[in-house]
This record gives structure tokens, sequence and C-alpha cells, in this order.
């Protein structure tokens, strides 16, 4: 039973939900290693499943499936999401991506590893790094008097001179280190003499208790400007022109395990003369040292390199400061003299996936009372206070009880990254899904399943990965059973430019064995993305997505599906996907509402963006509904408050972002519904993205149908018949045949 009819929206919706507020416990493998806006593993097993299965999904899901010989294909495996679910139920998989830092990933999540052998060198690594630099992430407990503590955060401020008097100025955007909701106060920082006080009224602070100065939630810098205190100069940053920003550590955030069980509270501090003389140390020993690792690349122009470019940033290794740079070029050295292959490569991509918390561009969320990752607002955010976290990472507990199984503290160090990296890896041999059970999460053993190639001497599976463009796969005709996919957005997202942050590092560590490493950039002219810097267009875009759809409809098997999500707040990118559907021959059966982001993600939040995904499902022959057929906006209504009523009773209202996208989806399936017949591939793609905008045009303005969901009381459709146990349940006069 095929898609259209076996996919079951509340089910699969309810699902995604959960699985996207945590995602790491219902995909633990995504731990592997840092990829962007992956998709849902649940959404993608529950299309696999209702393509290839023969029982109602709900019932499959949660059963070990085995799917030997069927052929899988994904031509933007980005993160490898439809790739790991298809060879976990027994799949031959192929995936490209242009991206070398993609197949890289890919293969890392996929490839067996004996975590036997893993274990103990990560430990030697860890070990032989705390006895080089430990000591740098050490500090003195002023409450209680302890020496030698850890350290969990260093807090860093920009400085630059005022340009009249050379006075040195600390950027403060605001003077709150931490907020009262997991701490029991609120941690000012005086913006005379840097004391840290703890007052209950954000509002009403008083005075600080070090020098009497008037303490304040607002700082001195604001929009890109500061007045100088003691000449009243106004200067301006960024400053490109003198090279990198400083910064001055101001705060420590530190852990003292003795100490925890009886202190309320976390423990926080200014630096005192030996830390500062720590710093110092870090500084000399990088000075001294030759580094065989730190990248030499310039940071190359791009929509989100040149936010970097305009704070003086020039090269990468700029990015980091001696400490991080002392410790990251040691950690280096050690993974390269490991003799085992596929363990110098695990460990080689942990610290690749290391680099995104050990930077100068992680921030300190005052709330969490945690770093936010380089990476967190899918972007280079340079703001003007930095975190920078223990490299080492450290666990709960002190003496006898600090054992490896105990949680690690904090975030970004080498425990924390060694510890996901191994569950990750353990839930490849023993996956698992997660029910709930009257509010409580259950999870369900699928034994039988498992991710790799081989296991015990079984049944080999086959798996393919390419670091090239789907628009040169050989793949021979009609040798395909499906393509699953999630293809690149036309936006600004420039997940190449930001993969070049963790590449540089990746690729002088490993070499140029690795598949694409030869490049010096993951950058390519091939990109499917909207980019100013490249002058990549929606014309650009489109045509370069109509040939990879050309080239996978060659190879799918008559009838076979080519399912991919999608979403954008512009109708305009939806052309471009109509137009490539039209041209590669393929005709849309259903566009299908799926929870893909979590509305909390910070990299969205508030900006009125949907969190709904189109699954659109494009065959050359096969079945549609009659009800999703509609032809004037009160039956567009229609569809779309079916939809909205499903993902209700998944637990997601629609925002009217979603609404809009829902929408979306359905135009432009009607739209290729339309086109299909008299469509000309040899016109122009502006040409033809006209004719999709046309075809769209004929419901009336977006504006108006949407609106109307809100304003007008819509009597609800009856419910769509799913799940369903056989296709011969479906009522003959509810499906149409193309």
């Amino acid at each position: 039973m095929p898609i259209e009819h076996a996919f079951d929206v509340p089910f699969v919706a309810a699902l995604a939900l959960k699985e996207k507020q945590i995602q790491q416990n219902y995909r633990p493998i995504i731990a592997v290693h840092k990829w962007f806006a992956r998709r849902p593993g649940t959404l993608f097993r529950a299309l696999l499943l209702a393509e290839l299965g023969r029982e109602r999904l709900a019932d499959a899901f949660y059963r070990p499936q085995d799917f030997p010989g069927v052929q899988v294909a994904d031509p933007f495996m980005g993160g490898g999401t439809p790739l790991i679910e298809a060879n976990r139920i027994g799949c031959d998989v192929q995936g490209f991506d242009i991206n070398p830092m993609s197949a890289w990933i890919v293969r890392e999540e996929i490839e067996h590893l004996d975590l036997d052998a893993y274990a103990p060198a990560a430990q030697v690594l860890m070990d032989a790094l705390a006895a080089s630099v430990g000591s740098l992430y050490r500090t003195d407990c002023p409450l209680y008097g302890d020496e030698d503590v850890p350290v969990k955060y260093f807090l860093w401020v920009k400085t630059l001179d005022c340009a009249a008097c050379g006075r040195s100025l600390d950027l403060f955007p605001g003077y709150l280190l931490a907020e009262d909701k997991r701490h029991p106060k609120n941690v000012l920082i005086c913006p005379r003499c840097g004391d840290l006080n703890e007052v209950n009224d954000r509002k009403h602070p008083g005075a600080c208790t070090g020098c009497g100065a008037a303490l304040a939630t607002t700082g001195p810098a604001r929009r890109n400007r500061i007045d100088c205190p003691g000449c009243g100069h106004t200067n301006r940053y960024p400053r490109p022109e003198a090279g990198p920003p400083r910064h001055r550590l101001f705060a420590i955030e530190y852990y003292n395990p003795a100490r925890k069980a009886r202190h309320r509270g976390r423990f926080f501090k200014k630096p005192d003369e030996r830390d500062l003389a720590r710093v110092a140390e870090a500084t000399a020993r990088f000075d001294a040292l030759s580094p065989d690792f730190v990248p030499a690349q310039p940071i190359p122009p791009g929509d989100e390199t040149d936010r970097l470019h305009r704070w003086g940033y020039r090269h990468y290794r700029e990015l980091f400061n001696p400490r991080q740079l002392l410790a990251l070029e040691l950690s280096c050295r050690e993974i390269a003299a490991v003799a085992d292959e596929r363990i110098c490569h695990a460990l080689a991509t942990n610290l690749s996936d290391l680099l995104r918390y050990q930077n100068m561009l992680c921030r300190y969320d005052t709330m969490a009372l945690k770093s936010l990752d380089i990476f967190s607002v899918h972007g280079f955010p340079v703001g003007l206070v930095q975190c920078e976290s223990n490299v080492l990472g450290m666990r709960n507990g002190h003496g006898r009880a600090r054992q490896a199984a105990t949680p690690a503290v904090g975030s970004g160090g080498w425990i924390n990254i060694v510890d996901k990296y191994a569950k990750a890896k353990r839930w490849c041999d023993a996956p698992f899904e997660i029910r709930q059970n009257r509010g409580r999460k259950i999870q369900v053993p699928i034994t039988g399943e498992w991710i790799g190639e081989q296991r015990d001497g079984g049944r080999c599976r086959s798996v393919s990965l390419r670091c090239a463009s789907a628009t040169t796969a050989e793949l021979p005709p009609a040798s395909l059973d499906a393509v699953f996919t999630d293809p690149p957005y036309f936006g600004n997202v420039q997940y190449a430019e930001l993969m070049d942050f963790c590449y540089v590092w990746l690729r002088r560590l490993v070499g140029h064995e690795a598949e694409g490493f030869d490049r010096p950039s993951t950058h390519s002219p091939q990109e499917l993305t909207g980019n100013v810097t490249q002058q990549r267009d929606l014309a650009g875009f489109a045509d370069g997505l109509a040939s990879v759809y050309a080239r996978m409809a060659a190879a799918l098997k008559p009838g076979a599906p080519l399912a991919f999500t999608y979403h954008h707040n512009r109708i305009e990118a939806y052309y471009a996907v109509a137009a490539a559907i039209l041209d590669a021959g393929l005709v849309c059966s259903a566009s299908l509402p799926c929870p893909a982001e979590m509305s909390g993600s910070i990299h969205i939040h508030g900006t009125g963006s949907s969190i709904i995904d189109t699954v659109f499902v494009c065959r050359t022959t096969g079945s549609t509904r009659r009800r999703w057929l509609f032809e004037t906006p009160a039956e567009l209504r229609v569809v779309i408050a079916a939809d909205i009523a499903q993902l209700t009773e998944a637990g997601r209202t629609p925002t009217l972002g979603d609404t809009r996208c829902i929408a979306f989806g359905h135009l432009t399936r009607m739209a290729i519904w339309h086109l299909r017949h008299g469509w000309e591939r040899e016109l122009t793609m502006t040409d033809k993205l006209a004719r999709v905008a046309e075809a769209i045009s004929r419901w009336g303005p977006l504006d108006e149908i949407v609106a109307s969901l809100k304003s007008q009381a819509i009597a609800e459709p009856a419910p769509l018949p799913y799940p369903l146990a056989s296709h011969a349940e479906l009522e003959a006069d509810d499906v149409v045949s193309f």
C-alpha cells in the first residue's frame, strides 16, 4: 500500500513533534557530528514503512523490519537521515552530496565501530590532554577556600581602545551574567570594579558590595557604538581595519564537586591573579609551538563569512584563543598517532564536532547557564560576550563517585563529545523507538534491526556514499525502488560556509584520503542555495533541482516514489519545486504535512517561520485522493482545514506561518497536476517558473486564503480513511489514477 494511502498524519506528526523536542533521545545517531536542519528520523521511517510495508503503519513502526534487495537513493544526503533509516530496515542505499563533510559524516554514522576498542582509545586521548593542559582549566574557590577545582566556562568580553584617549573599553551590551531561573539570584557585573553581585531584583539592583557603584542591567555598548566614560568620545565598532577583536576575561563559572551537595546554585567568580596567570601561560605555550594541525587557511568571502570579515577576522585560526588553539593542536597530535584507522577517524570526527564549542564565537545563555555552540543560529553570530568551555569536560561527583558512567557536567568538552558519540554508535547496534504511554516515554527495543554494512557474518547490505553532485550519478534505468530525500531549500542558509569551519581542521588532520578532501573548501559552484556572493538565483536553483530529479526519475522503477520534504516562507521558492518535478516527468500524488523543526529553535524563534514541512510524493504513475484535487478556493480551504485538524490531533495547533506553508504545498501539487500535460521542457527556466506562478495564481491571493482559515468557521470534512489495511478498502470514487 503506497504512501498516499498508508501514511498516518496524526501518528507521524505526534512522533515528529516529540522527537524534535529532544532529538538525541529519539535518534542518538545525530550526535556523531553536527549537521543542519535534520529532519525527524521518525518521519522517514514512517515514509519507508508506508511505502514498503503491508501492515498498519502504527503497528509496523514498533516492529523489526527487513527489506532485502530494496534499492533506496538520496541525492542530497546531508546528515544522512533517509539513508540511515533505509539502511536500518535492510535496504541497500546510495547517497550523494556535493559537500565532502556530508559524505564524511554519513560514513561515520553508518560504518560499524568497535566500541570496545574506541572507548580505551578515547580515554588515552583525554588522559594525555588532562596531563598536558588540565592545569589551565582549574581555578580556586573563593567561597570555600578549595584550590584547583575545575572550571566549566570562562566568560570573555570584547574590548577596544577609545579612538580619542586610548582608554580600553569593555563592550558590554548588558551586565546580567545569570538570571534567577537556575540560580537562586540574579548575578550582575559591577560596571566599575567588575565584581560579581547577587541580587534579588534586577529592576532595583542596588550598589556593588565591593566598590559601592550603582549596579545596572543595561550595558554601554549599543547599536555598534560606545561612549568613552573618560573623555565622552563616541566610538564605533567593529573596526575591521584593526584586525580581530581583543577579549578580556571577566568571569568564571566553575564546579566544586566536594561542596556541590550543600551549595545552592552555581559557582561564579571574578578572575583572580592565578586565573590570569593561566591565561598568560597558555598564550606563551602556544606561541612556543610550531603547530602541525592548526589551519592556516584564510576565511573566504561569502554571505555568512562576510560577517566575520566585518569584525576583522581574516583567518580561521583567529576565531580561537591561544588556550583553545593549544588544546586543539595537542588533541590532533594524539589522534594522528592512533594506528587503527577506524578509531583514528572516529576521534577525528569527535574533534571536528568539538570545534563548535571550542571557539571564541560561542555565547553564554544567561537563563540556561550554559554555552551556546557556534552553530546554534545556523550562522556566524559575532557577539560581544563569548564563552570558552573547558576542553576536557568533567563528570558529576568527586573521588570514587567520578566514574565514567556518571553524567557529564556542562557542555563542550571532550567528555561530552565522546559520551554522545558512544551512545550514538550503541544505538546503531541496537536501535530503539520511543513510545508515549500516559505521558511517560517508554523505550521500545527494535530487536533485529541495526545500522551498517554487515553484522555477525550475516547478509551484507550495499552502502554507496559519494561526495559528488547527483547530476553526475550513473544509475541504471529502473534500478531504484524509491528515492527519499531532504533537498536544499532555496534560501540563505549557507551550510558549506559554516561547515568549512570544521572542514579546515578535519582535512588537515586526516589528509586527502577521504573523497572530496582534496578540495581546499567545501564550497562548490554547484550548490543549490540562494547566495548573493555566488550570484545564485531562483532559476539556477530550479535548474539544478530539475537536473537531479530527472536523473533520479530515470533510475526509478515504474511507479516508484520520489518523496521529499520541503518548506519555505516564500511561495516563489515552491515554483522551483514544481518546475523540477515537471521537468523530471513526475506527478505529485500527495502533499502531506509533518512537523520538522522545534518551534523554540534559536535560529527560527520569533521569526514567524513554519515548523511544518510538506512531504511531496511524486511518481510517474500511480493514484491520488480525489478529495485532494481541489478546483476552487473554498475546496482548497477544506483540504487545508483537514490538515490542520490532523496536526491539531497530533498536538500542534498550526500557526499562521504553518498554515501558509501547508497551503503552499497543496498549491504546488495542484499546479503540477494541471501543468503535467503539455509541459514544455525546452522552455527557459525563467519561462517555466512564470508558468508555475500563473498556474498557482488561479486560486486567488494566498493571503486571503490563509486569512479566511483564521476568520471563517469551516465545517470539518469527513476524516481521511487512515490507517488502512489494504488499498482495496478505499472507496473507488476516492481514487484517481494517473
